[in-house]
């Protein structure tokens, strides 16, 4: 059985305490691999790692870092089926789509940021009359924690390290102790890609211990962190009162509002996508669908028919559509609430249900068939809590200021998807929805270069393009008098 090691000071090493936890593989509820059980005595270790390297990563130039992310990219690329494999493993998604959406991303990320971090300019001002002229500095802020969530692993993770390196900060960086394999692979593919020691240390183990130690840490300047909502009042409260940078990506109940007026076979085909994808593991999913009155009927039978075509399966065979929920303990949460929503007097029209077991191996694996659920008001916990599993509610709506109203309702306010072929209600709506990301006739289509995150409880900060990068400076104004 595998044990994975931390990545500290360019090398792979063991915990301090010599202590290991248990990695799962979800379709099968056995444990596959250990991983070190960290604690602050590693994240000590990684910091002072991160600060020995940075006077040296921070004065390299940005050609230079340019370079090694590139190679690392192409390491990445290289080795594109079994990091997919790994993460199907690890994570419970079909491999067909960490193949096609989570290690390409990765890649894209790395490449993306190498590139703008050889773009970024600094702003200058003639102050005419006063004879003088301002010009302002970004400089990196020095060491940095990263903490990254279980559902989209490396697609993530390497969201947050690229533009922190990229930007000359040096990394302690947190993967979710219930994905970790490939941030312990990616470890390895920094060394042969020539990482300098200490510029990006990655420690494993549980929150309380490695996350929460990272966000204490009088020397780590800024905390990125995509998880929970509850978490993230956590980071908050500790790092607020030390001053510390903060971008915050949290939890959503994302909308999918659909007018009558819309594109109906494309938005049929995406509504299923945008519904179960990674097992409804993405905290884009739209899971409150609200579906314009008169197309209401023929949306609920074709629906329900294309979600039934989908296939619960193994991971890792070609046609699952739908794998298995990351882990024991998330899927009892997402059983707990489909009780809820019957109780809530909701009717389930599809799913509901563990998926029975289609193999001896995977007979303690921890699927559950996608569910579709009617007859709940827009206000009931069911509809307003984050679910983060394949599990979709559908109501009617007649009125535009109606579902507006509904869609705003929650404390979430991430992202939003509206079907409209009314350029006019697009434009409208989208203004009005309460959310960071607004998609119109589309689901998850992203370019890297736009602003990525939410409002209200979803989340502080921003994400992606040069909005990432900046996060991971310090201006500083600059004023000489001639």
């Amino acid at each position: 059985m595998d044990h994975l090691q931390n990545y500290i000071g360019g090398k792979l090493v063991s915990p301090v305490s010599g202590e290991y936890l248990g990695n799962f593989d979800p379709s099968t509820g056995a444990v596959y691999s250990l991983i070190p059980d960290s604690d602050e005595r590693d994240v000590e270790s990684a910091v002072q790692a991160a600060s020995a390297a940075f006077s040296e990563w921070s004065s390299t130039s940005a050609e230079v870092r340019h370079d090694i992310l590139m190679r690392l990219a192409a390491l990445i690329e290289r080795d594109l089926e079994p990091l997919a494999l790994a993460e199907s493993v690890d994570q419970g998604k079909p491999v067909s789509l960490a193949r096609m959406v989570d290690i390409p991303r990765a890649v894209a990320n790395f490449k993306f940021y190498a590139t703008a971090a050889m773009h970024t300019a600094n702003e200058s001002h003639d102050s005419v009359g006063q004879n003088a002229i301002n010009y302002t500095l970004r400089q990196p802020l020095g060491v940095v924690g990263c903490i990254s969530p279980w559902n989209l692993p490396l697609y993530l993770f390497t969201w947050k390290v690229a533009p922190a390196i990229a930007a000359g900060c040096t990394v302690v960086a947190k993967p979710s102790e219930v994905t970790p394999m490939t941030a312990y692979l990616l470890s390895k593919l920094c060394i042969e890609a020539g990482l300098p020691a200490g510029v990006l240390n990655i420690v494993h183990g549980l929150g309380p211990k490695v996350g929460s130690a990272i966000v204490a840490h009088k020397d780590v300047k800024a905390i990125s962190f995509t998880g929970g909502t509850k978490t993230g009042e956590e980071i908050a409260r500790v790092a607020a009162p030390m001053f510390k940078k903060l971008s915050l990506e949290l939890g959503g109940k994302n909308p999918n509002i659909i007018f009558a007026d819309c594109n109906y076979e494309e938005m049929l085909a995406t509504t299923v996508r945008s519904s179960f994808s990674n097992q409804g593991e993405i905290c884009l999913c739209g899971s409150r669908i609200f579906v314009e009155r008169p197309l209401y009927e023929r949306f609920k039978r074709d629906f329900i028919e294309r979600v039934s075509a989908l296939k619960v399966g193994d991971p890792l065979a070609a046609d699952t559509d739908v794998g298995a929920i990351v882990s024991k303990q998330h899927f009892d949460k997402i059983m707990s609430y489909i009780e809820l929503a019957k109780a809530e007097g909701g009717t389930i029209l599809k799913g509901g249900i563990q998926h029975s077991a289609f193999s001896i191996q995977h007979s303690k694996g921890w699927f559950i068939e996608p569910t579709v659920i009617e007859g709940l008001p827009h206000d009931c916990r069911t509809n307003q809590e984050e679910i983060f599993g394949p599990v979709v509610t559908i109501m009617p709506f007649d009125a535009e200021d109606e579902v507006l109203g509904f869609a705003n309702s929650v404390r979430y306010g991430l992202s939003a998807t509206v079907w409209t072929e009314s350029l006019s209600r697009a434009h409208r709506v989208a203004a009005k929805l309460e959310s960071g990301i607004v998609w119109i006739n589309c689901w998850l289509l992203r370019d890297l270069r736009t602003p990525f995150g939410g409002m209200k409880e979803s989340g502080v900060g921003r994400e992606g393009g040069f909005e990432a990068l900046r996060f991971f400076t310090e201006e500083k104004n600059v004023c000489i008098r001639i």
